[in-house]
């Protein structure tokens, strides 16, 4: 997977959100807002990355087990996915 071209995060008011910029923002007009962890892991996902990349990733920063950092990641991805900021 990676990131759609366009989409970046940003600080708004105090809370971490997408945005997209550019190409990526014509199409797109709304703002996702990304909790601290979410937010985390989207710094975390550049290039090209997998599920387990990122579930391992956040299995190490945040002291969780791994089914949960797998489950957890996969329903992240999963809405990424449906709202248009990743691909495959």
């Amino acid at each position: 997977m990676r990131k759609k071209n366009g989409f970046v995060l940003r600080e708004v008011c105090g809370e971490k959100v997408i945005v997209g910029e550019g190409l990526g923002a014509v199409d797109f007009g709304k703002l996702i807002s990304m909790n601290e962890t979410a937010a985390w892991l989207w710094e975390h996902a550049d290039g090209d990355f997998t599920a387990d990349d990122l579930a391992k990733a956040l299995q190490e920063e945040y002291d969780v087990e791994e089914s949960v950092a797998a489950n957890d990641v996969k329903a992240m991805l999963d809405e990424w996915l449906n709202i248009g900021i990743v691909e495959r």
